[in-house]
């Protein structure tokens, strides 16, 4: 699994030009399934998403984690997060997992970053999204649950 973390004073996403979810202060979480992706996976990173000291407070800029604020979080499926680039210009999603498989994936995720109090905004799985985001800092992380 690998995702893309990053800190936002707001973002939302949409689906033909329809606002689906929004947050405020929070978390944008883009996340691609690899094929070899378990249950495990699912559980490391729920846990480590929910907990990174990645939100400011006056005096420290990394002091908090989204779930000592009670801050949300908006998690976006995004398949091309496991693209392969090593070889020409043409993209390849060998790594990426079959859509069924993902989709199931992805909402077990979800589930469990809200099992663990998070407040979880989605965007649609599989359609043409819009996501719109004013990113903090930058703060930007990566996790890639095959490469830890």
């Amino acid at each position: 699994m690998r995702l893309v973390i990053q800190r936002v004073t707001e973002a939302n996403v949409r689906v033909k030009n329809r606002l689906i979810n929004e947050i405020a202060t929070g978390l944008l979480v883009l996340v691609g399934i690899d094929r070899n992706d378990t249950a495990s996976d699912i559980a490391y990173s729920a846990k480590k998403v929910a907990n990174l000291k990645l939100m400011p407070t006056s005096k420290q800029e990394f002091s908090h984690s989204i779930l000592e604020l009670r801050q949300p979080l908006l998690l976006i499926s995004e398949f091309t997060l496991l693209a392969r680039t090593s070889k020409g210009s043409k993209l390849s999603f060998s790594k990426a997992a079959d859509k069924k498989i993902a989709k199931q994936l992805f909402d077990q995720l979800s589930e469990e970053l809200t099992s663990l109090g998070i407040d979880v905004k989605t965007g649609v799985f599989g359609e043409d999204m819009q996501v719109t985001s004013v990113n903090n800092g930058p703060v930007t992380v990566w996790i890639d649950t095959q490469n830890t």
